[in-house]
């Protein structure tokens, strides 16, 4: 299943499957988002979750507990489950 993916500030707009790690596929739709490890531990991807659900895939990335209460994620090890809307600033791919 598919799933539409808002980035703030900026309205872009990409389709994300369950399966696939939301880093890869803002990449697959040609954006590109701040990242390093792609693996959950560096932070560089972070951003802030601000509506719908999203589902890990490793047990436990590297976020505080009070930091995911506040909604911050790594699209790097998070999938979509719903629609989502997600504050993060695409950069450009000549500076990825």
């Amino acid at each position: 299943m598919s799933h539409r993916v808002t980035l703030l500030p900026s309205g872009e707009q990409f389709q994300a499957d369950a399966d696939v790690p939301l880093l890869l596929a803002a990449e697959q739709a040609g954006i590109a988002l701040p990242s390093s490890c792609r693996n959950g531990s560096c932070r560089t991807c972070l951003c802030r979750l601000v509506q719908g659900d999203i589902r890990w895939r490793i047990d436990w990335p590297g976020l505080s507990p009070d930091e995911k209460r506040e909604g911050w994620i790594l699209p790097c090890v998070a999938s979509a489950c719903s629609d989502l809307v997600l504050e993060s600033t695409p950069v450009r791919w000549d500076q990825a």
